[in-house]
């Protein structure tokens, strides 16, 4: 393949336009890069959120976002194939928050566990690896905490997770 016919994400070039890259998405579900000028995959916006790109996914028609949905799609495509990362129960539990009133709570302490996690990643990939330990217990302390803050928080309402049933309180 010559480099004139690989995309900006595979030839690692820099963006060169302010804001996000802004990609269209078809009614045919074709992805259009408004940057390149050229139509692109799934796989092609896969490298562009590991090279750490900042891009939205438009609707062509309505211009409506589907950045998330194009993300979604994604991680759908890498749990289908090789090692998933996320077990039947742990996606059980994640769709039993969906319309709790602790879903807002839930889906921020992830983000932070998530973020804390890639952190820890970096400085490991740094050749920090002495360091390893003592971040990981800082990370369990992190959630741990998270976890205390979330039970006491909700300590009133019975039930720390719906869908589950309540505590039993001894009398």
């Amino acid at each position: 393949m010559s480099p004139a016919s690989k995309t900006r994400s595979e030839r690692k070039e820099p963006a060169t336009d302010a804001g996000p890259r802004v990609l269209k998405k078809y009614p045919n579900r074709r992805l259009y890069d408004t940057r390149n000028s050229s139509y692109i995959t799934l796989a092609d916006v896969k490298q562009m959120v590991l090279a750490g790109e900042d891009f939205e996914v438009r609707d062509a028609k309505t211009g409506e976002d589907l950045t998330r949905s194009i993300l979604l799609q994604i991680i759908l495509e890498e749990e289908s194939g090789g090692v998933p990362i996320f077990s039947t129960s742990m996606l059980s539990n994640i769709i039993r928050f969906y319309g709790h009133a602790m879903q807002g709570l839930m889906g921020s302490m992830l983000e932070r566990n998530l973020q804390a996690f890639a952190e820890m990643q970096q400085q490991f990939v740094q050749g920090q690896a002495p360091l390893m330990q003592g971040l990981m217990g800082g990370y369990l302390e992190q959630s741990r905490a998270m976890l205390e803050k979330m039970q006491e928080q909700f300590a009133q309402t019975g039930s720390l997770f719906p869908g589950f049933p309540p505590a039993r309180k001894d009398k």
